[in-house]
């Protein structure tokens, strides 16, 4: 019998305690030695937050990112194939959700080999939970693009889409281009339209907002520059 695949979800910044990993979660992380991860020294600093692992020296790491080939990834299947369990960590929350893990999810699937997701942190559910915006229709689109002519065109489209079928869009920016979409967001919106913004989510420094874009006007932006933000609109 091949071994099973547990997808670990991971803290979405540093903390000292943990708030956010269930103890059965943290004990079957720690009797893991094959470990499939984005990036290795991230993943050690976590091991080592998490405490009384199996000690990183003993562990069989598998690099896995954007750019790993799909031949590559399918070796990391080998382990899985002797029996042996295998760990899939993201850098930062639930393992193939906006995130490369997601192929080797598919090839497990692919060969009948058993998939476990453990819980854990989501900043994406985090957010839709905490926007008041619709939770049974609702669309995760990623980064929206860079270019402020197809940006614009992009936030118009989804706010479109959101009052017509009464969908929540959700989306993501690189953190130090927070601000700059914010203030795309409110130029290229109507005023009755729901902004959400959630920052640092499950950090003693989380800041969750969600308003109408007349009200983010009237006062002062939140200083969410270079902070882990998931972004929602709401048009209905």
């Amino acid at each position: 019998m091949p071994g099973t695949l547990y997808l670990i979800p991971t803290p979405l910044g540093k903390s000292k305690e943990n708030e956010v990993l269930p103890d059965f979660v943290v004990q079957r992380i720690r009797k893991l030695d094959v470990l499939v991860v984005e990036n290795i020294h991230t993943t050690s600093r976590f091991l080592e937050w998490i405490g009384e692992t199996v000690p990183t020296y003993n562990i069989e790491f598998y690099h896995l990112n954007k750019r790993t080939p799909e031949q590559e990834i399918y070796s990391f299947l080998k382990p899985l194939k002797q029996n042996k369990d295998v760990g899939l960590l993201s850098e930062a929350g639930a393992p193939g959700v906006a995130d490369p893990g997601a192929k080797l999810v598919k090839m497990a699937h692919q060969r009948s080999i058993k998939v476990v997701p453990l819980v854990g942190p989501s900043s994406i559910l985090l957010a839709l939970m905490a926007s008041g915006f619709n939770g049974q229709q609702f669309s995760f689109h990623g980064y929206l693009p860079i270019d402020e002519k197809n940006r614009k065109q992009h936030i118009i489209q989804l706010e479109g889409e959101s009052r017509r079928h009464d969908r929540t869009q959700l989306f993501m920016e690189a953190p130090h281009r927070n601000l700059e979409l914010v203030q795309s967001i409110l130029k290229y919106t109507q005023n009755d339209t729901k902004l959400l913004i959630a920052t640092d989510l499950t950090l003693s420094t989380e800041y969750i907002r969600s308003q109408s874009v007349a009200d983010w006007k009237k006062g002062d932006l939140p200083d969410i520059q270079k902070r882990p933000t998931i972004f929602g609109l709401y048009a209905k």
